[in-house]
């Protein structure tokens, strides 16, 4: 609680705090700035700010808060620069879906002109394309005009950011407004809730209908059906499906499930099982190119599928049945006319038999790693957050074999972009206090935010950070030798993270071979603070197969 005397001036911080109170909303991520100190001062105050030191980690810890809690995430940044430096981050947060408000500053407002485009006055961090800029990473972005406007655009932006399908909303804020606003001041609004798309029946009847009549069903989960894990489990039994996922709908079903294959699609066995289905029933993905081998993998012609997007279903794959609802809508609908439909034994089993032989191969594909793998899922509480940066062992193994048994803690960047994990795991940190939060990340890729390191050591977060340490970019070093390409730009300066982990404070472990990954983990998770585990990938035993990114490199076109 504040110590402040009673009488001491109010300003927008004051209402932003209200707006965050009213919805539950705890923490907020940024970075102070002259074009937010009001905003700052009064979360810092009344409830719990997080001091990150580059814009766009505010927002990367703000996503993760939002996915690993299931609530909302608050980024506050600065106006131009900062606003440019969160951006990356935000097109991440729009990628995934995320519930993000990212309330940034703005110069004076009796210096911006509505619709200016191109004429600057040359007023201090002026960038008069600011509102471009935020509504081309947004799903919904605003400008605050008037003190008297502050909480119904707030109110606006949270509502917006809820609605399916959900993503993240920007919200600029000139600096005077912020000191001009206050909780007394705000004019009375009403936020239009739009109205939820209720199934087609004639869809829902043809869905129902076909699945009835499967003999060998296969089910696709992406992040669209992650308010649906009751109804999808159920119906997923019910058949005897097999369940397949995108990354992002790991976890949905727990992946200790006999029935879940997981993220696996692309491989032979499952390509196979694939084949001999004959209904497959996508639920909430987009079937990313990464996913489906660059989109050559080939589907059941009755294909289901269910996206609150309309313009998704169908576009990627012909749909036999498509249905524009919320998952959870449509299927409850469907499960109502679907009551005993129940696949042979035979396909279940073989559904089973496939899941334990595609983690089989890998497990054994990936050598020394297998033992990193079992050594993490042993370690962790089923509610810590594994939030994974992009590095080799993330791609090769994170990402499908160590199991996720609850998708609020399977955090990634779904956008492929590198270094945002160590942010991530800070922000989930946050959302999950009570349990250690997991970081898995690669030298390069923690180099990007480095700077994250102090703002994880300040905050006290229980968080293990997992380097493998491989002196550079290992995934394109992969991809360089693959296609014949020179080795460039791939053979990094690593730093000490010894004598790192010690200017932050950190206990520091390395594991060199096998047999002392369960021991660093075991010590990190009992410190109950900030650590470092130093992996060194080239004494990984048994040596791990090659992992090269599934990116379409195409072939020179033969002469004449």
């Amino acid at each position: 609680m504040s110590d402040q005397p009673e009488n001491r001036r109010q300003t927008g911080g004051d209402v932003l705090v209200e707006v965050m109170r009213r919805h539950r909303i705890t923490t907020a991520f940024g970075v102070v700035s002259i074009h937010n100190l009001p905003l700052v001062e009064a979360v810092d105050r009344d409830l719990t700010f997080v001091e990150m030191r580059h814009e766009a980690a505010a927002v990367n810890a703000a996503d993760a808060f939002a996915r690993a809690s299931g609530g909302i995430g608050i980024a506050l940044t600065s106006t131009g620069t900062g606003a440019g430096n969160a951006a990356g981050s935000m097109v991440e947060a729009l990628t995934a879906g995320s519930r993000v408000l990212h309330i940034t500053g703005q110069i004076e407002s009796e210096y911006l002109i509505p619709g200016n485009r191109g004429a600057s006055r040359g007023v201090i961090h002026e960038f008069v394309r600011q509102p471009e800029l935020l509504d081309a990473i947004s799903a919904h972005s605003s400008t605050i005009r008037d003190a008297k406007d502050v909480a119904a655009e707030l109110e606006t932006a949270i509502e917006k950011i809820g609605t399916a399908p959900t993503g993240p909303a920007s919200v600029e804020w000139p600096t005077d407004l912020q000191y001009l606003a206050s909780p007394e001041g705000q004019r009375p609004f009403d936020v239009t809730v739009d109205e939820a798309v209720t199934p087609d029946p004639d869809a829902v009847a043809r869905a129902a209908l076909l699945l009835a009549d499967a003999k060998s069903p296969l089910i696709w989960l992406g992040g669209g059906a992650a308010n649906a894990a009751a109804e999808i489990t159920d119906l997923a039994h019910r058949l005897g499906a097999g369940v397949l996922t995108s990354n992002s709908g790991r976890g949905i079903i727990p992946e200790t499930d006999d029935l879940v294959i997981g993220n696996f699609a692309t491989t032979p066995a499952v390509r196979a099982l694939i084949e001999d289905a004959d209904v497959l029933l996508a639920v909430g993905t987009h079937f990313r190119s990464n996913e489906t081998a660059s989109y050559r993998l080939a589907l059941p012609k009755n294909l289901i599928q269910i996206d609150i997007e309309g313009s998704t279903v169908g576009r990627v794959y012909p749909a036999a049945v498509g249905i524009v609802s919320d998952a959870r809508d449509a299927l409850a609908a469907i499960a109502d006319q679907v009551t005993t439909a129940a696949a042979p034994s035979t396909w279940r089993d073989r559904v089973t038999m496939v899941r334990h032989a595609v983690r089989d191969d890998l497990t054994s594909y990936i050598g020394g790693y297998a033992e990193i793998c079992s050594a993490i899922r042993a370690a962790l509480p089923a509610e810590s957050v594994i939030a994974r940066d992009v590095t080799i062992p993330s791609s090769q193994w994170g990402n499908r074999l160590l199991p996720i048994l609850d998708r609020g803690t399977n955090v990634f960047p779904l956008g492929g972009g590198i270094g945002q994990g160590l942010a991530m795991g800070i922000g989930a940190a946050h959302a999950r206090p009570d349990v250690p939060t997991l970081v898995i990340a690669g030298d390069g890729g923690l180099a990007v935010h480095l700077g994250e390191l102090a703002s994880l050591a300040g905050s006290g977060a229980h968080v293990v950070v997992l380097i493998f340490n491989d002196g550079g970019y290992g995934v394109l070093r992969n991809m360089q030798e693959k296609n014949g390409f020179r080795r460039s730009g791939v053979d990094l300066f690593t730093p000490r993270f010894d004598l790192l982990a010690a200017s932050m404070e950190m206990p520091y472990h390395l594991v060199k071979g096998a047999g002392s990954i369960a021991q660093a983990l075991d010590a990190a998770v009992a410190h109950h603070g900030s650590s470092i585990i130093e992996v060194d990938v080239e004494a990984v035993v048994p040596v791990p197969g090659p992992f090269v990114p599934p990116v379409h490199v195409p072939e020179q076109p033969k002469a004449n």
